[in-house]
This record gives structure tokens, sequence and C-alpha cells, in this order.
């Protein structure tokens, strides 16, 4: 069982920036994404990236302030976040498509149901 944990969440001012990590148990070749979902309101991606690292993709709410990468010898995963947002405020997941399942360039599934591993999460809060 490919297990996620997550760190670097905490709490900022707007116009902040965090770093989040995703260590994975063991090396993928796979897809994995960043979720998050915000108080009262449901689950949704934030970031994608491929096996390589290669094919990376963000939703229209983090393009230009977040980045997504990948550091295989880490086997981590990184969401960096610049000039966040009290609308950023959110736990933060990562995820994991089961390695051998796509092609280490593929161009990742956008919905929950893609992923087969989910970490714990971490909380990221954007004030005022």
């Amino acid at each position: 069982q490919v297990q996620l944990v997550e760190s670097g969440g905490g709490s900022v001012q707007t116009g902040g920036s965090l770093r989040l990590a995703c260590v994975v148990s063991e090396n993928t070749n796979s897809c994995m994404a960043w979720f998050r979902r915000p108080p009262g309101k449901e689950r949704e991606l934030v970031a994608r990236i491929s096996g390589n690292g290669a094919v990376t993709s963000l939703t229209a709410a983090a393009r230009g302030r977040f980045t997504v990468y990948r550091d295989k010898a880490k086997k981590t995963v990184y969401l960096e976040m610049n000039r966040l947002e009290t609308e950023d405020t959110a736990m933060y997941y990562c995820a994991a498509r089961r390695s051998g399942s796509v092609v280490p360039y593929a161009v990742c599934g956008e919905t929950p149901n893609f992923y087969d591993f989910w970490g714990q999460g971490t909380q990221v809060t954007v004030s005022s």
C-alpha cells in the first residue's frame, strides 16, 4: 500500500507563500495531484503532474501563482504557492495514481476517482 504524507501547511497572511511537500513511500512513475477542500465546500483539484514530471496542469485559480513539480530522488511532489489569497484557505491533499496504470507522460485525470492513494492532508490558512 502506497503511503503519502503531506507537510508544509500553516498560517500566512495574504500575499504570503508556502511550499507543500508530499512524500511517497515508494518510487512511483505515475500521475500525482494536489486537491484541496475549502471550509464548507467540496474537494477540488489544484494541480496535476505526470509520472515523468514533464506534463503539469494547474486550475485557473492556481495558474500564475502556484507551481507543481516532483523530485524523484526524494520521492516527493511539491506545490509551491505564492501570492496566497484568503480563498486559498483549505485542507490540501496529495493523491497518487497506482504505478503502472498509466504511461509516465500521460495527462493526468482531473477527478478524485482517477487517484488510488491519498494523504491525510495539511491545513493552509490565509488571513487578511
